[in-house]
């Protein structure tokens, strides 16, 4: 399980024509993002699943697309269970209305700085250690897109792709 531990987090957020007048470059833009909620008796901890297949969805990229993939990872078994989901044609069809699997998530890509499990989860900065995290990565690493997920309140989702600012 992913520790707790002490933490803040901090962002500013807002359009591009702003932080071009208030001369400020940008890390990155969120293109699209989304929550989800699931059944707490069958899809306990899998909100990465269903909201990562939304938003890939609504935004008309896959995962192969990613260049940076950044997953809370609240327990061992939930991440796996997670990867293994996103990877399944038989889940696709039976729980997020697809013909196929999201995709299989290249391990190359995904949590490449630490992932809660190995630097903890600081309630209430999560998130944005995991946009800070992608943003980073993305100028790092010399990517394009980046896409990051976690789960709360046990049956709930989140996911979000943000694309590298270029001026």
């Amino acid at each position: 399980s992913s520790f707790l531990t002490d933490g803040g987090s901090a962002g500013l957020f807002m359009t591009e024509s702003k932080a071009k007048e208030l001369g400020l470059t940008p890390k990155a833009e969120i293109v699209d993002f989304c929550f989800t909620g699931q059944e707490l008796d069958e899809e306990l901890l899998l909100g990465p699943t269903f909201a990562t297949s939304k938003v890939l969805e609504k935004a008309g990229l896959t995962l192969e697309d990613m260049d940076v993939i950044e997953f809370h990872e609240a327990f061992a078994g939930q991440i796996m269970a997670n990867l293994k989901t996103l990877a399944s044609d038989d889940f696709a069809k039976a729980k997020l209305g697809r013909n196929k699997a999201v995709g299989k998530v290249n391990m190359d890509k995904l949590n490449l700085w630490g992932g809660s499990l190995a630097i903890g989860h600081p309630f209430g900065a999560t998130g944005l250690r995991l946009i800070n995290t992608a943003a980073n990565r993305l100028h790092h690493e010399g990517g394009k897109y980046a896409i990051l997920a976690a789960c709360a309140a046990g049956a709930h989702g989140h996911a979000m792709i943000i694309k590298k600012y270029e001026a």
